[in-house]
């Protein structure tokens, strides 16, 4: 979370995917009142909402024009069936496709007569309200293009129940409450690890009794020993350095499961505006290019047409707290690309986009742009994984192992891996993430029990 305009952005974790007593990162909420009363009503933790959270929405078409939201909600209402019966190849030993992003076009090819009632126009934005349903799944995937995630394991991924909420205070809130009850000094940050070194025999300086099989080594020379470490770093840094940063290397089965699984890029990109163009009740600024259709390829250069990935803006909530600003959600190569240009052009582009979509040539620009780079990052490389083609649960299950992996190795659980990539359900959220932290300190305690005397 960062202060921007008059209020916070959150530049990673948005909301709480399920916000319900299964899911333990609005347990924790609850129990530091983080949360605002709308989170708490019970209604709104049994809602089943499946990831996505239900905004009043507005929908511009690239004509400039705000588009019927009859035609937009029967497209959505199409893509989410067909959506909803991807999952259902879930441990088929033949799926129909390799990925989800096939399977849905072959579907929606073979309803292309039915859709707009037959009507050519009708059809053609049917179509196109269906290319933006492929945009923001590949934000809610992380992922560049639906064809790259697999179909047969896109079932085991679990949506917990409840109305999707932010934190009013900030995401950050949550972490800044469980590091309060830490004993002073135990948290060591911005200590950037070059070399994590195991299976060895360490010894600190003058201390000829014990050694450690674990030694961190840090960028800035200085060096930890241990007996256990746990690995919370992303999929995309493990993706780009574990070769190097383990050593020896990983045993050939993680790195391949690490080589396997996917890893993308959704980005932020927020901005504030001295008076809304929006109506009070619109909290979400729906995008539809036109001329778009799932069943053709999108346009590959990415400098003329990256702006179109954007799936729209959610509206931060309530303008008293953060101004009118306006969060725009990016995903895959063409995030990425954004990442490469400079301010002044994320802005102007921008500024562009929404006179196009709003039919207002004159529509004042933006006060401030804030974005988010999470593909440029060194110590992320992207956002968050999903399983993809050529890849499986097990692969998540493989890359959760702790090393080494021999069960009578005199010296076990030297490596422990969490992290969201870790977590075969829950993958890609922050419940998921806290969740596999939690699993490792367990397996820690479970050894620590069985080595204490009697």
């Amino acid at each position: 979370s960062l202060p921007a305009a008059s209020g916070l952005v959150e530049m990673g974790a948005h909301w709480i995917h399920g916000p319900s007593p299964g899911n333990p990162v609005f347990r924790l909420a609850t129990r530091y009142g983080l949360l605002g009363p709308e989170a708490a009503r019970e209604e709104n933790q049994q809602a089943e909402a499946g990831g996505h959270p239900p905004l009043p929405s507005v929908t511009y078409g690239s004509s400039g024009r705000v588009l019927s939201s009859q035609v937009v909600s029967e497209a959505r209402d199409l893509f989410n069936t067909l959506l909803a019966s991807a999952r259902a190849f879930c441990g088929s030993e033949e799926p129909p496709a390799p990925s989800v992003g096939q399977y849905l076009r072959t579907e929606i090819a073979r309803r292309v007569p039915a859709l707009g009632r037959g009507e050519e126009d009708a059809q053609r934005l049917q179509l196109a309200a269906l290319a933006a349903c492929f945009k923001l799944e590949c934000c809610i995937s992380g992922t560049h293009s639906m064809d790259l995630v697999a179909l047969e394991p896109f079932g085991e991924y679990v949506s917990l129940p409840g109305l999707d909420c932010t934190f009013p205070g900030g995401y950050s809130g949550l972490p800044d409450h469980m590091l309060s009850a830490l004993p002073e000094g135990t948290i060591l940050l911005s200590k950037a690890v070059r070399t994590i070194w195991w299976q060895g025999s360490f010894r600190e300086e003058g201390d000829e009794a014990r050694d450690f099989p674990v030694r961190v080594e840090c960028e800035d020379g200085d060096t930890f020993l241990a007996d256990h470490v746990i690995i919370t770093v992303p999929l995309g840094f493990l993706k780009e350095r574990h070769q190097d940063f383990f050593q020896p290397p990983l045993p050939k089965r993680k790195a391949e499961a690490i080589r396997r699984l996917g890893f993308g890029t959704n980005n932020k990109i927020f901005l504030e505006f001295e008076q809304p163009f929006w109506e009070p009740e619109q909290q979400l600024l729906e995008v539809v290019w036109e001329d778009e259709s799932p069943l053709e390829e999108p346009s590959a250069n990415l400098e003329a047409t990256w702006f179109k990935k954007l799936i729209g803006f959610v509206v931060l909530q309530p303008p008293e707290q953060h101004g009118h600003v306006l969060c725009g959600f990016i995903a895959g190569e063409e995030s990425e690309y954004m990442e490469t240009l400079s301010d002044a052009e994320v802005l102007s582009t921008m500024t562009r986009v929404l006179r196009t979509l709003t039919g207002n040539p004159h529509l004042p620009a933006p006060r401030s742009m804030l974005r988010s780079r999470w593909h440029s990052a060194s110590y992320t490389r992207g956002s968050y994984s999903y399983v993809a083609v050529g890849s499986s649960g097990d692969d998540i299950d493989v890359l959760a192992q702790p090393l080494p992996e021999d069960p009578k190795d005199p010296r076990p659980l030297q490596l422990l891996f969490a992290g969201e990539a870790t977590h075969r359900t829950f993958y890609s959220t922050t419940h998921g993430a806290l969740l596999s932290g939690w699993r490792e300190a367990e397996r820690l305690n479970q050894l620590f029990k069985a080595l204490a005397p009697l």
